[in-house]
């Protein structure tokens, strides 16, 4: 059975270039690090682990970023 678990290096290298499009979308979009927390309903600390590339989002969390920042989050396809 082969195996789609991501190498922990590449797992980091996607962390820390996830956490620099978010930080920009975010400055774009005028929010503090606070803000997006709240608006998102995250702890407010959330926000700065996920641009240091501390943390790897989950879905729901992709999900709740995309609302608040309005990015769309389906192809077309789904829609």
């Amino acid at each position: 059975m082969r195996s789609f678990m991501i190498a922990p290096m590449r797992r980091q290298k996607v962390a820390i270039a996830f956490g620099r499009v978010l930080r920009e979308a975010r400055k774009q979009k005028g929010l503090s690090q606070e803000e997006l927390a709240g608006d998102a309903e995250f702890d407010r600390t959330y926000p700065s682990l996920l641009e240091r590339g501390l943390r790897t989002p989950t879905l729901t969390v992709l999900f709740q970023l995309a609302k608040v920042l309005g990015v769309s989050n389906s192809p077309k396809c789904w829609e």
